[in-house]
């Protein structure tokens, strides 16, 4: 273990020392917009609260001047009140104008396309169809969208990616025909699609699951079904042990600003150890590698990773963050929004929206904290002296006994792997207490570089944001070590 991570390694709190001088900027208080507990409002009759509750595999696409959001019917039962769930329709939708409030819009079907629930169950022994997973909606720009679903037998292969069309991204959805279907005997499963057209009109599906690993297939602009019928594409990411090493979410986007295409794909339980990787491409279609030179198809751990559970200080943590989907405001600003389940109660999904950055090198990376639209700011160096709270997200442990979808408790998914924070204070001379760590902040990039001895972090992104645990408005940070692991802060005093 190099210095550099033993000293960001959550072993013991430090107070500030006084040798550090008065800072010019401070984190305000700020309430947040929402609790993150909403049992009080999770039942079915209470969905027009729901807002960022009961999140699972979102997928935002910006219209106009609306963001819409489309997730699976996972919804939180408090088996304490007895409550009751019965489902009134399939595939949720929401709304915002400010990627901060969402109202609930509904659901895209009233029930499960017949035909997707035939195929399912004539292949699984008349088992499974009983929901609707991550939904992908595409505007095509010519006043029609199409919404791509996905229904499956959980912990089976035979699936089944349909196309719906609509004339408004709210529906009314009316299904139109197969995309992709997969049953045992398929080397992949048609699950979790994302789609991209690229500037010369070609079209893409990445999608795929722990069967096989992840795969792309070329459809045809025009219809949004593939170019040859029965296609199963070829394979863009996998992990070597599909039953022990889960990988799944593929989500697929171009940055026009360095010309990488981006392969994020999600590892590991949903429940738990889920955790967020990523690999670049100058074509859709992959190969991507990642940060290593490595092919995500071949079945190595790649690296970097950009989310996994954490906790900051005063809050029980967060797990399960994972399966994201990535898209961009009208100012070309990119975003991540994913699940996240409290590590103290893992049946429930908070919609998590965070910033996005890129190294100077291409690489994405990711804020600490939820989004809330804070004011953007310039910081001076002095801004940036004062006590932090920072972490290194190492990747989870995962429970190499049992099966992978195995429940962990909070102490498995968060003491002990990195990922907690240690309180170090940026002081005016440079330097960095506790240790020997220098930092230096470039005022004109907005970036900061810290270094212990040989072991330096640089293009590290400082910009306002929300810290929702102390409810405050502050200075935050992120950033890449050279190992490809998300260095994660926030200014506290």
């Amino acid at each position: 273990m190099n210095n550099l991570i033993k000293v960001l390694a959550p072993i013991f709190f430090v107070a500030a020392f006084s040798s550090c001088a008065e800072t010019v900027f401070r984190p305000m208080p700020a309430p947040n917009p929402w609790a993150d507990d909403y049992r009080a409002v999770s039942s079915i009759d209470n969905n027009d609260k729901w807002g960022t509750y009961n999140v699972h595999d979102p997928a935002v696409c910006l219209v106009g001047d609306t963001f819409y959001m489309y997730s699976t019917d996972a919804i939180f039962v408090d088996t304490a009140a007895h409550t009751r769930m019965r489902p009134k329709g399939f595939v949720q939708m929401r709304k915002s104008a400010d990627l901060v409030n969402w109202q609930f819009a509904g659901w895209a079907f009233p029930e499960i396309p017949a035909e997707a629930v035939e195929w399912v169950r004539s292949n699984n022994n008349g088992h499974g169809a009983h929901n609707v997973w991550a939904p992908y909606m595409v505007d095509m720009h010519d006043g029609t969208f199409h919404l791509y679903y996905c229904v499956s037998a959980f912990g089976r292969n035979s699936s089944y990616i349909g196309l719906a069309e609509a004339p408004s991204p709210l529906g009314p959805w009316k299904h139109v025909a197969p995309a992709v279907k997969t049953n045992s005997d398929a080397p992949t499963n048609a699950i979790d699609p994302s789609v991209i057209t690229t500037s010369d009109g070609r079209c893409f599906m990445h999608y795929g699951s722990y069967f096989g690993g992840l795969n792309c297939l070329e459809l045809n602009p025009a219809t949004g079904l593939p170019t040859v019928e029965g296609d199963l594409g070829s394979k863009t990411a996998s992990r070597a042990n599909y039953k022990r090493d889960n990988i799944e979410a593929p989500e697929i986007i171009f940055n026009p600003d360095n010309g990488f295409y981006y392969l994020f794909l999600s590892y590991d339980p949903l429940m738990t150890t889920y955790n967020v990787r990523v690999g670049l491409s100058r074509s859709a279609e992959g190969p991507f590698t990642d940060m290593h030179g490595r092919q995500l198809a071949d079945s190595t751990e790649n690296f970097p990773i950009l989310t996994a559970p954490y906790r900051f200080e005063g809050h029980s943590g967060w797990v399960g963050t994972g399966h994201c989907g990535v898209f961009t405001d009208a100012d070309g600003n990119f975003f991540m929004a994913h699940q996240g389940r409290l590590a103290s109660a893992p049946d429930m999904m908070v919609l998590h929206v965070r910033r996005m950055f890129f190294t100077s090198d291409g690489w994405p990376m990711v804020s600490p904290e939820r989004y809330t639209a804070v004011r953007e700011r310039f910081f001076k160096t002095a801004d940036l002296e004062g006590e932090w709270e920072i972490m290194r997200l190492f990747e989870p442990r995962a429970d190499r006994s049992g099966s992978a979808s195995a429940l962990l408790s909070k102490s498995d998914l968060l003491d002990g792997d990195g990922n907690s924070s240690q309180r170090f204070t940026l002081c005016s001379n440079g330097k960095i207490e506790p240790g020997e760590g220098s930092w230096h902040f470039d005022s004109g990039k907005q970036t900061l570089s810290i270094a212990f001895g040989d072991d330096r972090i640089d293009d590290i992104a400082v910009f306002a944001g929300h810290d929702w645990e102390r409810e405050h408005d502050t200075a935050l940070l992120t950033g890449l070590d050279r190992s490809g692991r998300a260095l994660w802060g926030k200014r506290v005093k």
